[in-house]
């Protein structure tokens, strides 16, 4: 899955670096809007509530692309993915925040929740 992201982080940070280096040509330097991490998961927030996902997992991947050592963004981008109904892909987002900062309370919470929603499988049923 890591290895399937990897082409496109790289098209989005060769995207988001265009975004970010070119001042519009229609509005003042001083009116143009900047791209933040903080905006790139608000946009992705906006979109998973429209119901916009692909939208939404593109804007979180480009905030791990802008800032890949902020750990919010690997549970934004899990978060997507648990409402998407894909916990696994959650779980690596997850791990991913817990790898940059081992105590990040939102990662925790969210493997937490993932657990307590786990199906039992056999090995772990009672009689």
């Amino acid at each position: 899955m890591i290895l399937r992201a990897i082409p496109v982080l790289a098209a989005l940070a060769l995207l988001t670096a265009h975004v970010i280096a070119a001042p519009s040509k229609t509005a003042p330097a001083a009116k143009t809007a900047s791209v933040t991490v903080e905006s790139l998961l608000t946009q992705a927030r906006a979109a998973t509530a429209k119901g916009e996902v692909e939208l939404a997992l593109r804007l979180a991947q480009s905030a791990i692309v802008a800032d890949p050592a902020r750990p919010t963004s690997y549970v934004a981008l899990g978060d997507i993915h648990a409402a998407a109904g894909q916990p696994d892909y959650a779980r690596n987002y997850y791990e991913a925040a817990l790898e940059i900062d081992p105590q990040y309370p939102a990662a925790l919470r969210a493997i937490a929740a993932l657990d307590k929603t786990k199906p039992a499988t056999t090995a772990n049923a009672a009689p």
